[in-house]
């Protein structure tokens, strides 16, 4: 019997991922949870602890996708996947609409109505939200999440685990640095440089 693929989270994030890949043709075999975790997850029994990752590693699963919304968690779980022999596996809405140009990495989410425009660069693990809209010539960074409802303009960069929080917009020719958090709903029309909070339209660094 053909190994399916093993999904590691359990939550929300989670499910949209495991609907994606069904959509792809895929089959998830189980949800690897924390101890909080529910039993099912979509209809795909649910393993709590990392530690079966290795077990199921042994009975020749192969392939695994990371549904963690954390940037930061996702990239470690992903860092333990591959060390443990996994190779990671894309989860791409067939809602999604991505020009044959994009180069995509691994271990990416495309979720349902986003739009990736021509010469895109998506690196590994980041999250391309529903609805969000990437246009031409966008570099998006390892392990970054472009929320829901997101405008990017052309040629925008976005730096590793940085958060474009949802309905958030950024103007042509802006680089965003990395693990930068920008607020939900704010318009970004400057340069934003590494470990920034920004909000606010036009959004400003958060006095704390």
């Amino acid at each position: 019997m053909k190994k399916g693929v093993i999904v590691v989270g359990a939550g929300g994030h989670a499910k949209v991922c495991i609907e994606s890949l069904r959509g792809m043709g895929e089959q998830v075999d189980f949800c690897v949870g924390d101890a909080q975790s529910q039993s099912v997850c979509v209809g795909v029994p649910v393993l709590n602890g990392d530690e079966h990752l290795a077990r199921l590693n042994a009975e020749g699963y192969r392939r695994a996708f990371i549904a963690i919304g954390s940037n930061r968690l996702r990239a470690r779980l992903a860092d333990l996947a591959i060390a443990q022999g996994y190779e990671l596996v894309n989860a791409i809405s067939p809602h999604a609409v991505i020009s044959p140009s994009v180069k995509l990495g691994t271990g990416i989410a495309v979720m349902a109505g986003a739009v990736i425009n021509a010469e895109a660069l998506i690196d590994s693990l980041a999250i391309i939200n529903t609805g969000a809209c990437v246009d031409h010539d966008c570099k998006i960074g390892k392990a970054a999440h472009v929320a829901p409802q997101c405008g990017l303009a052309g040629n925008v960069s976005v730096g590793s685990k940085s958060f474009l929080g949802i309905g958030s917009r950024v103007i042509p020719e802006i680089s965003i640095g990395s693990d930068v958090m920008v607020g939900a709903g704010s318009v970004v029309i400057t340069d934003i440089e590494d470990d920034q909070t920004v909000v606010g339209v036009p959004a400003r660094p958060l006095i704390r």
